[in-house]
């Protein structure tokens, strides 16, 4: 028997809260419904908040099928909300909105990680983030990652912009910074050129382009993600590892800090005390306040 819940007035169908999702650590399915519903979601849901969300679903856990999907998902509710979003030659099509605890519940019900663009859905390819992923070649680890993290936050410093950061809930790291709306293309240029800039000046640690013949023991400093048709794993969001990492936000400090990788690996359950302890360190991503503009770049008339 499907047990129903209500949430905000809305009744789910939960399905399977028994099944072991992760089983290196022995987490069900209803723990992570229960981290994303109680523990998450008023830090995760103003970062999914009108962004069209992309789904990596793995409903058998980490080591079953996983498959990437834009579009509303088979069965969605008529209550959850969609928008169009531009595809290719013109073309449209929607993708679901998460704006409410009870769209949350009923996605993480289909097991996802969560995948939103640089732009909110009021204004397709209009970026108010930057964002960097820094990948580890291996043996280099996020202790490397971290090492470029503060060459980038003082070159971008330079430019009057101020990065955050998140794990990427794999074994990288992310940098984002608030921007004031600036064209996706436009971003995505100076980003590319930051990444060259590092790779320039950081010959031993950094490359810049993808081939991955070129990356073992090195960081990639990843910029494509500034593309407008491209995402990036929402901050909170679990990821479908061997165990349920959460891409977390993280404090300077623990990055000047981090001599080994397991010193940045965060799992739910450390989230709720993270949350107690800092609040959500990526609030300033959604504060038009915090917003800077990129460098030689204004915007001509508002959104």
């Amino acid at each position: 028997m499907t047990p129903i819940t209500e949430v905000e007035g809305r009744r789910l169908a939960l399905s399977n809260l028994d099944k072991v999702l992760y089983p290196a650590t022995g987490t069900t399915k209803g723990e992570v419904l229960h981290y994303y519903a109680a523990t998450a979601a008023g830090a995760l849901l103003p970062h999914l908040r009108d962004r069209p969300v992309s789904f990596l679903r793995f409903p058998d856990g980490p080591g079953g099928q996983l498959f990437f999907t834009k579009n509303p998902p088979p069965g969605t509710p008529a209550w959850v909300r969609t928008a169009a979003v531009p595809r290719h030659e013109g073309q449209s099509a929607r993708q679901v909105l998460v704006q409410d605890l009870s769209s949350l519940v009923w996605a993480a019900n289909l097991v996802v990680e969560f995948h939103t663009p640089q732009w909110r859905a009021d204004a397709p390819g209009i970026a108010d983030r930057l964002v960097l992923d820094l990948d580890p070649g291996a043996p280099a680890s996020i202790v490397e990652c971290c090492a470029v993290a503060l060459w980038l936050r003082e070159r971008l410093a330079s430019d009057g912009l101020l990065p955050y950061g998140k794990t990427s809930g794999s074994k990288g790291l992310h940098l984002l910074v608030p921007l004031e709306p600036t064209p996706s293309g436009q971003v995505s240029a100076y980003a590319k050129g930051l990444a060259v800039e590092a790779a320039s000046a950081l010959p031993e640690l950094v490359v810049h382009r993808m081939t991955r013949a070129l990356r073992p023991g090195k960081v990639f400093v990843d910029f494509s993600q500034n593309a407008a048709a491209k995402t990036t794993a929402t901050p909170y969001t679990l990821r479908a590892r061997a165990e349920p990492t959460v891409s977390a936000p993280v404090t300077w400090e623990e990055i000047e800090g981090c001599r080994a990788p397991g010193e940045l690996v965060f799992l739910a359950g450390d989230m709720a005390a993270r949350l107690d302890r800092y609040g959500d360190l990526l609030a300033p991503l959604i504060d038009p306040e915090a917003a800077r503009p990129l460098p030689g770049y204004r915007e001509q008339g508002g959104r």
